[in-house]
């Protein structure tokens, strides 16, 4: 994934699905209980202020039904107990996250078991996996955790598990980061038969190597075991995933949009062109709208419409990730651009990459102009969000839209020269928008 937010209010979901055109529409009729909302507005929330619009899978739904079957039970998996881990506490470091040079460490990393045999984790052990995604979202995100910073603490913590939980995904889908899963490899029957089906529904073969294919793949299986627990009566050992079930159950986020992220991160190793842009809207949607989806049943909001807000907030910073990062994609095969919209201008795969020498295409500023465009309507969109959050919350969210916002005009005003260095924001930069967002948004009537 390319890298995306209060009071806690209770929630309901019923979600409602049917197809419009090429797209779903998903419904969610849930409100906030506090929320001024009536039932009745509820009621009449229809398909044309549809909250999400996904394209995911319609030709073909029967790759959900594949990764929807896919969980943990205490029968298939190694258990350990937490009473007999304690016996082994003075001698570890347990419940410790920081080691003694400063670095991350994983306070249960050397448990060989994948669940905890008891059903209900102690207090005191939920308390250190927030500590451990915190400490991992401090060191990994450092402009994302700055702007959590200020949110209340229990929004705060669950933001940080939640973060730990896209972080590791997108280590695994797209770095050399190596999960562990207690009993779980490339070459487990479960892990097999996944990947052939996977394979099989999608009709093409991978865009990586087999051998990385059937690593990362059978990783990013695992991992959506251990999601499954978060959802289940058994609870992984895997700190992340600990804190990440704690904050579901407060928030109740549907697993959907949990799901729908990591097979956006699968996406990657079975294409690697996107032909039109709906088709690279349902990715952009995977891998960073449901963030915020998620996010804002974090946040709590007053409007239902803040779900389609939320929605465009991501395909805006997606988009503007896209665009930043042709260059370093191309050298990879990778092509996130609609091609149909390049060929209008001319543009081939050849002159992507060709790096450098596309600025002297007579295209690529009048493509960029077109894409930056479309990029802002859906920044316009997201910025209708911000009223509908808590005002201890719309720093967080306001922050990072600025940011990509001034990366995006920083592009433009380049001509779309996003070869010469990469494109972003200094350090002066961040303080100065930083500091104006915060008082803006955190004092300042919208």
């Amino acid at each position: 994934m390319k890298p995306v937010w209060a009071a806690k209010a209770a929630r309901a979901h019923a979600w409602v699905r049917f197809k419009s055109g090429r797209r779903w529409l998903l419904i969610d009729e849930t409100m906030p209980r506090d929320s001024s909302i009536n039932s009745a507005e509820g009621m009449r929330y229809d398909a044309e202020r549809s909250i999400s619009l996904v394209d995911a899978d319609i030709e073909n739904p029967g790759i959900e039904g594949v990764r929807s079957t896919v969980s943990i039970t205490r029968e298939a998996a190694r258990a350990i107990s937490i009473t007999a881990l304690e016996t082994l506490r003075e001698g570890a470091r347990f419940m410790g996250v920081v080691g003694s040079r400063g670095e991350l460490v994983n306070p249960f990393g050397h448990i060989d078991a994948a669940i905890w045999s008891e059903q209900e984790v102690p207090g005191y052990m939920i308390e250190t996996a927030y500590e451990y995604c915190e400490e991992l979202t401090r060191i990994e995100a450092g402009n994302f955790y700055h702007s959590f910073k200020y949110l209340p603490i229990e929004a705060r913590r669950a933001i940080c598990a939640y973060y730990a939980f896209c972080r590791r995904a997108d280590d695994i889908a797209d770095g050399d980061y190596i999960d562990s899963f207690p009993g779980g490899s490339s070459d487990d029957p479960e892990s097999v038969e996944y990947r052939a089906h996977i394979e099989r529904l999608t009709g093409t073969s991978p865009v990586v190597a087999r051998d990385h294919y059937d690593d990362r793949m059978s990783q990013l299986f695992f991992y959506r075991k251990k999601l499954s627990s978060a959802y289940g009566q058994v609870t992984s050992t895997d700190p992340i995933f600990i804190a990440l079930k704690d904050t579901i159950r407060r928030y109740n986020i549907p697993r959907q949009l949990l799901d729908d992220m990591i097979s956006g991160m699968e996406d990657d190793f079975h294409r690697n062109r996107y032909e039109t842009f709906e088709e690279l809207y349902s990715y952009c949607y995977r891998v960073a709208s449901t963030v915020g989806l998620v996010c804002i049943e974090i946040y709590g909001y007053s409007k239902l419409e803040a779900r389609e807000y939320s929605e465009a907030w991501g395909i805006f910073m997606q988009l503007t990730n896209i665009i930043r990062d042709v260059a370093e994609d191309a050298e990879r095969d990778r092509i996130y651009l609609p091609m149909e919209d390049l060929r209008r201008y001319g543009i081939s795969e050849e002159d992507i990459k060709s790096g450098a020498k596309l600025l002297e295409h007579p295209g690529w500023k009048p493509f960029v102009d077109e894409y930056i465009k479309r990029a802002e309507t859906y920044r316009d969109k997201a910025f209708k969000l911000l009223p509908m959050l808590d005002r201890q919350s719309r720093y967080s969210p306001a922050a990072m839209m600025a940011f990509y916002e001034s990366i995006l005009k920083k592009i433009n005003k380049k001509d779309g020269d996003v070869f010469s260095e990469r494109v972003q924001l200094s350090k002066a930069e961040k303080i100065s928008l930083a500091a104006y967002v915060y008082g803006r948004y955190r004092f300042l009537a919208l």
